[in-house]
């Protein structure tokens, strides 16, 4: 069985007897280091229930992706200490640890290897430095308030992992008895787990469990049974990367990638699909999704960076509009390393391509979106944030408005999407009162008495 989703790893499974609870983990892979170049074809998507209690602290949480390798000069864990003061008064809450475990030396890709293929799963790659180092990183981020999720690589492992020796059974082998890598794909450096075994599927909660002990709050995986045995722990935060299989959150997962809506962006700033599509998308998406179930929203992350452009080529002028769309919509936003400071490079994903923090232009305008998105309990992650509904203007096909409401908490939306200025009448009477700008303090009163001039992807967020 082959599934297919865009921007993840694509999994197969050809054990036709394996139950509904193997065939979701293995058709879903976890962070990728490819996309596919063609977008899967959508499946029927029908209404679902989701029992997952979330932690307390991701109720307004923002996340930041961390690549280690590529994060400072050094590349190491110890360097990464110094810019927690940074990122603490940036304003995020949740650091993202891209695979920090060792990686494998047989059939490596390039030099330095891919983080996802992995030689030992209790251990962190020495490139970074020693297991000593990440457990007192992840002890002083805890210090500073944040909390720290691991990027974890179930599916497949590297050639020369010891389970290959000490579990073989445990991979999916070829007519010959070989070990395969996942077929279909130029993953030549891992090769097949086979979830069939109960085995594996022990080990691999046992892994998580040394993980949590050491400190870690969470994970970015695709296991959904992982999540009772380490709520026995403590409180973890579990984050799906696969968008299409919606038992994953049902139970075991807080969140899942919108892919779908990362695309769209990107589609709707280069003119290849129209503002109107984002409004059809989030009709589909209330359809679908209760209110506590979390979406990330992202305008970047390692794997868009590496293989398809930087936000720059990707949404160009429309990025300013765009991030504050990701920072009021539904969901829970994320940043990747560097895109607070206008990152300019695609970062090469084999070998070292260090950030140039030598600009900090963006930094004062994401600092603001975080800002707002927690001091306005609308703005806030799942059922604890407030609904979202369009509003009516007679330039739909240019502009995206809605308006966000929790509580006596307001936020009013307007978005020029398009390389045009724009005058709207936005249908505003039923969200009467009085508010204010959030970039430039005016006030102002609804319904307007005049329409509302927005300059090419400009932007205007009202609050009360």
């Amino acid at each position: 069985m082959i599934m297919f989703n865009k921007k993840t790893h694509l999994i197969y499974n050809t054990m036709e007897k394996l139950t509904l609870f193997i065939l979701s983990i293995v058709a879903v892979a976890v962070i990728a280091f490819f996309g596919c170049k063609e977008k899967a074809p959508e499946k029927e998507i029908k209404p679902f229930v989701s029992e997952v209690v979330h932690p307390e602290w991701t109720r307004n949480a923002v996340i930041y992706e961390v690549n280690t390798r590529q994060f400072t000069p050094e590349g190491t864990f110890k360097a990464i200490e110094a810019h927690l003061p940074r990122l603490k008064e940036l304003g995020v809450d949740i650091l993202w640890f891209m695979p920090i475990n060792p990686i494998g030396i047989k059939n490596r890709k390039e030099p330095l290897g891919s983080y996802y293929s992995v030689k030992d799963y209790l251990d962190v790659n020495p490139e970074f430095g020693k297991l000593e180092d990440f457990r007192v990183l992840v002890a002083k981020a805890h210090e500073l308030g944040f909390h720290v999720i691991m990027d974890w690589v179930p599916n497949h492992s590297s050639w020369d992992n010891k389970l290959t020796v000490e579990h073989p059974d445990w991979y999916v082998k070829d007519a010959k008895g070989s070990f395969i890598p996942p077929i279909g794909f130029d993953w030549t450096d891992v090769i097949q787990f086979d979830w069939a075994k109960q085995g594996l599927q022990d080990y691999m909660i046992d892994a998580f469990k040394f993980w949590v002990n050491l400190g870690v709050d969470g994970f970015w995986q695709d296991h959904p049974e992982a999540r009772a045995e380490l709520n026995k722990i403590r409180p973890v935060f579990m984050v799906a990367e696969n968008e299409s299989n919606h038992d994953f959150m049902k139970k075991g997962f807080d969140m899942n990638y919108a892919w779908e809506l990362h695309h769209l962006m990107n589609s709707v700033a280069q003119g290849k699909d129209s503002v109107t599509a984002l409004g059809k998308y989030f009709r589909k998406e209330k359809a679908v999704y209760p209110p506590n179930v979390y979406r990330m929203v992202f305008m970047d992350n390692h794997d868009e960076n590496s293989w398809n452009g930087t936000i720059n080529s990707r949404l160009g002028k429309a990025q300013y509009a765009f991030a504050v769309f990701t920072f009021t919509v539904k969901g829970v936003p994320l940043l990747y390393n560097g895109q607070e400071a206008g990152l300019a490079k695609s970062l090469r994903f084999f070998e070292r391509d260090t950030i140039k923090w030598d600009t900090a232009r963006f930094t004062p305008f994401y600092k603001s979106l975080i800002k707002l998105k927690k001091g306005n309990l609308a703005l806030w992650n799942g059922e604890a944030g407030g609904t979202m509904d369009s509003i009516k203007t007679n330039h739909e096909n240019r502009v995206f408005a809605f308006y966000r409401e929790k509580d006596n908490n307001r936020v009013v939306v307007f978005l020029n999407l398009r390389n045009k200025d724009v005058r709207i009448k936005p249908g505003l009477e039923n969200i009467k009162g009085d508010y204010t700008e959030y970039f430039t303090g005016e006030k102002a009163a609804f319904p307007l008495t005049d329409s509302l001039n927005l300059e090419p992807y400009g932007y205007r967020v009202y609050i009360r």
